[in-house]
């Protein structure tokens, strides 16, 4: 088992992914509010850090949604794929991250 994490910069687009994926047979999802390290330092005034990279970053912006979801090693390149048909290619910038990591064990699921 892994666990696909996404990171998602498009807030708008969450919705759509979660059908995207639903359509692709995939269910499940645990999504968060969160907020990446780079837009809060430089929200709070951390010149120190970023510098002119602060006048390139969206402040006004300042949530992505975080997506869990627990799936069989085959449906990861299903589910990177529904993600794509949505938000586009993710190497590209403001799109979102995708990483999974191995899951050793897990209860309280159901149908996996």
């Amino acid at each position: 088992m892994k666990l696909l994490i996404l990171v998602l910069e498009k807030v708008e687009k969450m919705e759509e992914v979660l059908v995207s994926l639903r359509e692709a047979g995939i269910s499940g999802a645990t999504i968060l509010n969160s907020t990446g390290m780079a837009k809060t330092l430089a929200a709070s005034g951390e010149e120190y850090l970023f510098g002119s990279l602060r006048r390139f970053l969206d402040l006004d912006h300042k949530e992505s949604r975080t997506m869990f979801v627990l799936l069989r090693a085959e449906q990861i390149q299903v589910a990177i794929n529904a993600i794509e048909d949505v938000v586009g290619d993710l190497d590209q910038p403001d799109t979102g991250i995708v990483m999974t990591v191995p899951i050793d064990g897990f209860k309280g699921v159901q149908g996996l």
